[in-house]
């Protein structure tokens, strides 16, 4: 049975870096969302409880519930059915309008569009937004925006976006004393963000991709991630394929050899896509994959019993032409997940 590990270690060695670059560990805020970025839920919560996270972030009110026993603070940002099922829950506003749908009491971080231009109320809503929220008794915890653009180095977006939400910090400061208010959490920055900071201002940080050893930037000074994902299959066959023979659909690889062949238990089914024969890959090992993936196999030139398939997926990314995140959140929740050293 095909299997992923998740190297604790490597994931360790990951957080000590952002608590470095955060300034202590209240302000590091882990992004768990779509099943930790493919990496398993329950298994990387755990390992952070271990660590002493404190603080998550998830995509709805699903994930929300399996982590509650794991975190004291967990931010809820994209629900539309609002639920104040729990006191450790904070739900994201994503537009003014859905300030009507609130329930009482909820805790809430509001989001400001500083220039994403996809989620968030107007820079000009907010007096409006706290008036209604504070009327309706919803406790305003959080404040925070995101970034379009942190990753690119080149682009100006960064620095507009941070001078924005500054002003967006000292117009809340206003507010809050007019209406006496305690001041709520502010938050900003995502990976590519914290690393791009001398310092951090804000109250805490959402660190998605970096706490799973990626950076998708074109900064040339990285951090020292190392990925925390391995991803391993079971030979299910073996045999000849003898020279002039071809294997799997389409026959689009032909032996110029006789070669031992094998056959393992993973496919794109499973979320390792399929991959254009233009495009060779090779595992960690030298194997190389012979013709097309399918949906639950794929043919390499080894007879081992055990392979590792990948344990870094950015020359995978490559060959996909897309990012490190979209080949890790595809595989599938079915494969077994296994904390290792």
């Amino acid at each position: 049975m095909a299997k992923i590990l998740l190297h604790k270690e490597n994931l360790f060695h990951n957080l000590n870096l952002i608590l470095k670059q955060a300034g202590k560990i209240q302000k590091v805020a882990i992004v768990l969302k779509d099943n930790a970025y493919g990496h398993g839920i329950i298994e990387i919560s755990s390992l952070l409880k271990e660590f002493g996270i404190k603080k998550a972030v998830v995509k709805n009110f699903k994930e929300a519930l399996k982590i509650k026993d794991y975190f004291d603070y967990i931010l809820v940002l994209s629900n539309k059915n609002f639920n104040n099922f729990h006191h450790n829950f904070h739900f994201a506003l994503n537009c003014f309008e859905l300030i009507k749908d609130l329930p009482n009491n909820i805790n809430v971080h509001i989001k400001v569009d500083t220039g994403m231009h996809r989620n968030g109320i107007l820079p000009e809503q907010l007096e409006d937004t706290f008036f209604k929220l504070v009327e309706k008794n919803i406790n305003i915890t959080g404040v925070f925006t995101h970034h379009k653009n942190a990753d690119n180095i080149l682009s100006k977006d960064f620095e507009q976006q941070n001078l924005l939400f500054s002003k967006i910090k000292e117009e809340v400061k206003k507010i809050c004393k007019r209406f006496s208010i305690k001041l709520p959490a502010f938050h900003s920055c995502n990976s590519s963000a914290l690393f791009r900071h001398k310092s951090i201002e804000d109250d805490f940080v959402r660190v998605g991709i970096a706490t799973y050893g990626y950076l998708e930037t074109n900064s040339k000074t990285l951090p020292n991630l190392k990925p925390i994902m391995s991803l391993w299959a079971n030979k299910v066959s073996s045999r000849i394929l003898k020279k002039g023979e071809s294997v799997g659909y389409g026959g689009t690889y032909t032996s110029k050899k006789d070669i031992s062949i094998s056959t393992y238990d993973i496919g794109y089914g499973d979320g390792f896509l399929r991959l254009n024969e233009n495009q060779h890959y090779t595992t960690p090992k030298g194997f190389k994959v012979l013709g097309r993936v399918s949906m639950d196999f794929l043919t390499l030139n080894s007879n081992e019993e055990e392979v590792c398939i990948f344990d870094n997926v950015k020359n995978l990314a490559k060959i996909h032409n897309t990012i490190s995140y979209e080949i890790i959140t595809t595989l599938s929740k079915d494969i077994r997940r296994e904390i290792t050293k």
